[in-house]
């Protein structure tokens, strides 16, 4: 897109001053000065065209990839200044200069304000640097201090990354046993478990832990972590290498003898942080679901500190638990400096992290450039039904249509007239995703079998209906991963409660979504559906534990930026609260 706007203006340069005068004093010219007065009109009539056409396929172009380069484009070739001179005398770059500032508009674009790095092979991962051509520009501001830290971090991944000199002597030293010392290249490993959705807010929340304890971010390539999402740090990988020497830790679980809550538990760790016997080389984090008090001890401060001592720590959850690192005294002034908007924690990491493999871009560029590019506005819609059945059921289609008619996301029907004229006829496109096509099937005809109040043409689309979850097989985590995608770049979004997926299609797009609550005993809640108050995931397992008192403790109430989620009222979700 960026090539179309610069080759236009390449090819359409406007005459120069000096054309123009020496069109006008050409030897032979009967009138002499009068013929100049009469070509000078016209020749203004022909820039200010011109000008009005490059500005209408400018914004044309970029209104099919979602409007990103719009504001530039008006800017640039419209001039600058607001005065009654009109557009011939305002103050506007020169050609170079546009192509220039149209050139660095793009750049910012594809590495998202700063948050990508440059220099990737383009062709090994087409999504890094497109995914600014299908996704309007945030609105959330990145701090200076998360660019800078996060490219401190990818020099510290190239320098300890898998097979460089420092990864193979840490290696060595692990394979020791104990008493190893901590030094330059420390480690966190996340182990690969449960469903895409998990598995992608795991990683965020391994990542910023990561940054914060400066260790390097090695992933489990079990259950096709390389097929779906191409390397995020330059000029290294954050693959865990096959020949890792713990080839046990795949079947690390709760009470784990190597557990960090099992050795409290067991006083191996003493409450100052010192260890009973040898101080181990690697430790395990058990925070999954079904984690223990001890295990949960992980947050809190004197944990953080002897865990510090340790060179390796390999990690298995299905958590976000980013909500209660922002509880951890030691972690509060980097995170604020990090993230002053207390919500987009994920928002940004994800967008720095999760980039789709070509395979997976090809699904999901294929799917929006046919369905969903040329339509008005583009509503998605996510439905996960947690039942044994199967379904459809008629409550979760009530519960759906209620939520979008009420917030006015769907238009109604007219089911007395067969045709609505309206002289401005809208499109909007609706995605929906389900392991169920029922509903989908029931929307999509009870749009086609009546008009609309406002006359707006919709059509509906679901890319799979894959029946039941299966996250071990290549292809459903493909697909799976398309469709979050998809859904993060609708305009307005419907999710279901407790859904990681929803989750992570909210946080990739940036917009609060409408949040459908999870009904209860098959009957349609009410009110249907409510607007989030953040982007963030929720915490759906977080500690009940003040650390500084030691006693149980409504953790949702410690600080106003940590609160109970909407879906799940045990939960933990971070939010903006301006301070």
């Amino acid at each position: 897109m960026d090539m179309d706007i610069k080759e236009r203006i390449r090819r359409s340069p406007p005459p120069t001053p000096k054309a123009v005068g020496e069109a006008a004093s050409a030897p032979g010219h009967p009138r002499g000065r009068k013929g100049r007065v009469a070509l000078l009109p016209l020749s203004i009539a022909a820039l200010v065209a011109c000008g009005v056409t490059l500005l209408l396929l400018a914004g044309g172009s970029a209104a099919r990839r979602g409007g990103q380069f719009s504001g530039a484009d008006r800017t640039t070739l419209s001039g600058a200044g607001n005065n009654d001179r009109g557009g011939l005398d305002q103050a506007g770059p020169r050609d170079g200069e546009h192509e220039t500032m149209v050139s660095s508009k793009v750049q910012r674009d594809r590495l998202i304000g700063g948050l990508l790095a440059p220099g990737f092979d383009e062709q090994s991962c087409l999504s890094r640097y497109q995914s600014a051509l299908y996704r309007k520009e945030s609105p959330h501001l990145i701090s200076s201090y998360l660019l800078e830290r996060l490219r401190e971090h990818e020099v510290l991944q190239k320098k300890c990354g898998p097979y460089t000199e420092s990864y193979k002597k840490a290696i060595e030293q692990l394979k020791s046993g104990q008493d190893v010392m901590v030094g330059d290249c420390n480690f966190l490993v996340w182990v690969s478990y449960s469903g895409l959705g998990n598995r992608i807010l795991t990683i965020a929340s391994a990542f910023l832990y990561a940054i914060l304890t400066n260790r390097v971010l090695l992933v489990d390539g079990d259950k096709g972590t390389a097929d779906l999402f191409c390397e995020p740090f330059p000029e290294t990988s954050w693959l865990l290498p096959p020949d890792f020497p713990i080839i046990q830790f795949k079947n690390f679980s709760i009470g784990s003898p190597e557990s960090h809550g099992n050795m409290v538990k067991t006083e191996a760790i003493h409450s100052d942080g010192s260890f009973k016997g040898p101080k181990p080389a690697f430790l395990y984090l058990h925070l999954a679901h079904d984690y223990d008090d001890y295990d949960k001890l992980f947050f809190c401060e004197h944990s953080q500190q002897h865990l510090q001592k340790i060179p390796w720590l390999i990690l298995r959850s299905d958590n976000y638990f980013v909500p209660s690192l922002f509880l951890i005294p030691s972690y509060q002034e980097e995170l604020t400096r990090l993230f002053p908007q207390k919500d987009v924690v994920f928002h940004h990491l994800g967008r720095y992290l999760f980039h789709p493999t070509n395979v997976v871009w090809g699904l999901i560029t294929r799917y929006y450039d046919s369905y969903l590019a040329r339509a008005d506005e583009k509503l998605g819609i996510q439905i996960r039904v947690f039942d044994t059945e199967t379904g459809p059921f008629q409550h979760v289609l009530d519960q759906v249509l209620d939520c979008t008619l009420k917030e006015k996301l769907l238009p109604e029907i007219n089911a007395q007239q067969p045709i609505i004229s309206t002289g401005n006829i809208r499109s909007k496109v609706v995605l929906i995703t389900s392991l169920n096509s029922g509903y989908y099937e029931r929307i999509r005809n009870m749009y086609w079998e009546h008009p609309t109040e406002s006359g707006e043409i919709i059509s509906f689309h679901q890319p799979s209906h894959e029946e039941h979850q299966d996250s071990d097989k290549k292809m459903h985590n493909m697909k799976a991963l398309a469709e979050i995608y998809l859904l993060s770049l609708s305009d307005v979004m419907v999710t279901s409660a407790w859904s990681t997926f929803g989750y992570v299609a909210q946080g990739l797009s940036g917009s609060k979504t409408w949040l459908m609550f999870k009904p209860e005993n098959r009957t349609a809640p009410n009110p249907p559906c409510r607007q989030v108050m953040s982007i963030e995931p929720c915490f759906h397992a977080p500690p009940f534990y003040d650390c500084k008192t030691r006693k149980g403790t409504d953790t949702g109430k410690l600080v106003p930026h940590v609160r109970h989620c909407e879906d799940m009222s045990w939960g933990l979700k971070l939010v903006d609260t301006g301070v």
